[in-house]
């Protein structure tokens, strides 16, 4: 079932008719900002579509609990409330459901297993209406995995933990009852649901919205590393093993994502690189998403029209180096700069190489325009490509932008999502060819 941030009816409309089920997303909650607005919303979004493009789940906010304060967040929750009982009131609240996505930044840090998880202190009291509203009607409590993350930021975890297949059991964990963990993904699971029945909510269903691996802007983020996670990850849990709390139980997941969000804020450089395909339709690497673990690449997008084969380079022709580094600091101020990040593909480039990479960066975001490639005379246009080694320079795709939430009007998040139009058309064409 894929989800989009958004809910802007031309994503509606590109389902139109593929029988594909969708998560659509709202990221302001003035959108509903009363029961009246949540009524006429429904019939505008899901009503006028539902036969057409099954709207199967609606999530309000994003990072609702971590970049909101109890205020803001009030206006969230009393939105998730309006949607769900405009869904019942239309009929379709037994079937589309409304609901929060949440990270591990809701549960109380520095746990050493899982049975130490609940839900922190401050945010308990807001929590409890969220909780509340979806045991009234029956929805999902949904969560985001992250494992890479989770282990990079709790030292006593070594790294290998984040993979589904470790099996050094000097670095499993071991939990009451017996309970044993060989990596995050099961113990972060199980630690929502420790949270969740000490919250009074163990009977939810719990789904994770969100399941990824970086291939770039992160130190141990490569294809290799994602193709090892997801290969491991996938069978386990459309094989129903479940976790050692919940053994023998379903797990639904899902992959994020199909495309890289090169729009998202560069503060966290491995955020724009959760792709598994890249802007020309190619998969970075192998992944079965039907969860059988065969030794496959997943279907190339087709149809996926790239700008021409034109590369800008630095042009050493001056020695002025703080005019150089001001140049490429506009350069990638306005493009996305974020491979060369510690730990990123390109992280270990010469200055030179470095500078024509951020110069390229811009021009290719530019969709190659006349001019883009000036910089006060130090950027030249080549036809060679300057790539080096793992470090690739890209070329742009079609020309256009889709964003996923409207900037201007904010919301839960707002600026955290945002993808060009040409993986836009990348991840259509993805979607019809793997369902």
């Amino acid at each position: 079932m894929p989800g989009f941030y958004s809910s802007q009816k031309d994503i509606l409309q590109a389902f139109s008719g593929s029988g594909i089920n969708l998560t659509i997303g709202i990221y302001n909650p003035a959108q509903i900002a009363n029961q009246q607005v949540a009524e006429d919303w429904v019939q505008d979004k899901v009503v006028e579509f539902y036969g057409r493009s099954s709207i199967r789940r609606i999530y309000i906010g994003n990072y609702v609990f971590k970049y909101r304060d109890p205020e803001s967040r009030g206006d969230y929750i009393a939105s998730l409330g309006y949607l769900q009982t405009a869904l019942n009131n239309a009929g379709y609240g037994a079937l589309v459901k409304a609901t929060m996505t949440h990270s591990s930044i809701v549960l109380k840090p520095n746990i050493t297993r899982p049975s130490e998880a609940e839900f922190r202190n401050e945010i308990i009291k807001d929590m409890n209406k969220v909780l509340a509203i979806l045991k009234n009607n029956n929805s999902p409590f949904v969560i985001e995995i992250f494992p890479a993350l989770y282990v990079r930021e709790n030292i006593h975890l070594d790294p290998t933990f984040a993979f589904p297949d470790n099996s050094d059991p000097a670095r499993f964990v071991k939990d009451v009852n017996g309970l044993v963990y060989t990596n995050a993904f099961d113990f972060l699971y199980d630690a929502f649901l420790w949270a969740l029945e000490k919250a009074g909510a163990g009977d939810l269903e719990l789904v994770v919205d969100q399941v990824c691996w970086p291939t770039d802007g992160f130190p141990g983020g490569n294809s290799s590393a994602a193709e090892r996670f997801f290969r491991a990850l996938l069978p386990r849990v459309a094989g129903n093993r479940g976790t050692p709390k919940r053994p023998g139980r379903p797990i639904e997941t899902y992959v994020h994502s199909l495309a890289d969000e090169t729009m998202m804020p560069d503060f966290e450089p491995w955020g724009r690189h959760w792709g598994i395909y890249r802007s020309n339709g190619e998969p970075k690497y192998k992944i079965d998403l039907t969860g059988q673990g065969r030794d496959i690449f997943p279907a190339r997008a087709k149809g996926i029209m790239r700008m021409p084969e034109r590369w800008c380079v630095f042009n050493n022709a001056t020695r002025d180096l703080e005019k150089v580094k001001r140049q490429a600091k506009i350069a990638c101020d306005l493009a996305d700069c974020t491979s060369l990040a510690p730990g990123g593909s390109c992280s270990r480039l010469s200055f030179e190489d470095t500078v024509s990479y951020k110069f390229n960066e811009f021009f290719q975001a530019t969709f190659q325009e006349e001019g883009a490639c000036d910089f006060e005379g130090l950027g030249e246009v080549v036809t060679e490509n300057p790539s080096r080694g793992e470090c690739v320079f890209p070329v742009e795709v079609v020309k256009g932008t889709q964003n996923f939430f409207d900037k201007q009007k904010g919301g839960a998040g707002a600026g955290m999502h945002g993808i060009n139009c040409g993986y836009f058309v990348l991840l259509i064409s993805v979607l019809w060819a793997l369902f």
